[in-house]
């Protein structure tokens, strides 16, 4: 098989190169790395070089700088673009903290933010591979995955699938702290993009999940149990996922982030600009550098949460790095071989969640096989969980809307509906600042 990666510079990409290297099948035979900054790739080319060295039949990497080249003959499409760079997620943190609000990279206004930039761009991807490569499966990495995956829907519909590896890394942290093998318990998991809750686990027949969520010594064990406490977990009855802790304790997180020395987007710039400038200066250390960054980045994920919640340190097993690289590579297993799979995506809704649209996007369990993604039926929704699904899905609409037709009201709806954003004055001086900062495509 044929592998394209969009956004083939991104820091991230070792992760999946080592994925297809580890893999038993060897089911890519090569990979394409496409990205509109040629230093960045030739340093990820070089981290690559370095990691398949006395690898037997190493992947094929080729490079290219043309998108209409990288699409030709592509299987598999994984969009993994940063419109703007990490210089454009410094700004959409720091435009809506500048008015007091949650800025952040793909929850609330920053997301939002993000998404009226990246859109248009995803778009233009859509169609080309639609024209180019019509048989491709397009799998999306790019954030914020949920509203990019809905509006490449419109031109790809069913061939284009989310992904995002914050719940399945959950469904294995909860089953590890409940005592049951990860790889052999089934789960109820539904929401929209960050933004779901794990319902069911279940072993062998019998949901684990109400004992683990009475055993506070059993929730302390692992990173969402610590986040939130076993208070709330017990009473809300359910794991939310991590990126809920932005909305259960927005008063908290958000002093956090204020009172930290820069926010992650800055964090992020600096460090990887050093990546980058280091590994092009010296590609034969490429490798090490990269590894030595990538340990950085993953201890100090969600530090702002996590010091909101009481300060504690990630687990060793946590900072493997990965996990999309794991989904992507289980996802294309499935498709491409027709093995049939349960994974969680970002597919359309169908009938699942009877309150939103049949091509509204959300995030759930799915049955895979050749003939792409199908979301499984779900126990109903609570109240307080369809509601926030609901606010959510029309920000999220009303984002593509503001970022495909340019509607100045639809971006505004946008920002000023979202939880995090408390008043329709602060969500029109947000749009103002990020007009002229350039932010908002």
């Amino acid at each position: 098989m044929r592998l394209t990666i969009l956004g083939g510079g991104g820091f991230r990409v070792p992760l999946v190169h080592r994925a297809l290297l580890d893999d038993p099948a060897r089911a890519v035979t090569e990979v394409t790395l496409y990205d509109t900054d040629p230093d960045r790739l030739r340093v990820i080319a070089a981290v690559l070089e370095r990691q398949a060295a006395g690898r037997e039949r190493p992947v094929r990497v080729r490079l290219a700088t043309d998108l209409d080249d990288a699409l030709r003959g592509a299987d598999f499409v994984f969009s993994a673009i940063r419109v703007g760079g990490t210089a454009g997620r410094v700004a959409d943190e720091r435009v809506p903290l500048a008015e007091g609000v949650l800025g952040q990279e793909t929850v609330g206004a920053g997301g939002v933010l993000y998404g009226l930039r990246t859109i248009p761009v995803a778009l233009h991807i859509a169609e080309r591979a639609a024209a180019l490569a019509p048989d491709a499966w397009v799998i999306n990495f790019t954030n914020p995955a949920g509203m990019v995956t809905e509006a490449m829907a419109e031109v790809l519909g069913e061939r284009v699938i989310g992904i995002c590896d914050s719940p399945v890394g959950l469904v294995r942290r909860a089953a590890r702290a409940a005592g049951a093998d990860p790889d052999a318990v089934t789960y109820d998991y539904v929401g929209l993009n960050h933004l779901g809750w794990l319902r069911s686990l279940s072993y062998e027949g019998r949901d684990l999940l109400p004992g683990l969520l009475a055993d506070p010594e059993a929730l302390a064990s692992f990173e969402e149990g610590r986040l939130f406490g076993a208070d709330w977990l017990h009473a809300l009855g359910a794991l939310p996922n991590e990126y809920l802790h932005y909305y259960y304790f927005r008063r908290e997180t958000l002093a956090s982030v204020q009172e930290a020395d820069e926010t992650r987007g800055a964090f992020l710039d600096r460090q990887q600009g050093g990546f980058f400038e280091a590994a092009g200066r010296r590609p034969e250390d490429a490798y090490a550098l990269w590894e030595r960054t990538r340990l950085e980045r993953e201890e100090t994920y969600m530090a702002e949460s996590r010091e909101a919640s009481g300060g504690w340190q990630r687990d060793s097993c946590d900072l493997e790095g990965g996990g999309y690289d794991r989904v992507a590579l289980a996802l294309m297993h499935a498709i491409a071989g027709d093995r049939r799979a349960r994974l969680i995506l970002n597919v359309r809704n169908g009938t699942t969640v009877p309150a939103l649209a049949p091509e509204a996007i959300i995030e759930t369990v799915c049955e895979v096989g050749a003939d792409g993604a199908r979301p499984l039926p779900c126990a109903p929704l609570r109240n307080d969980q369809l509601g926030l699904m609901l606010q959510l899905k029309a920000v999220e609409r009303a984002t593509v809307e503001a970022a495909v037709f340019k509607e100045r009201d639809a971006a505004l709806r946008a920002l000023a509906l979202h939880p995090l954003v408390d008043s329709p004055a602060v969500a029109a001086r947000i749009l103002e600042r990020a007009a002229e900062a350039g932010l908002s495509g």
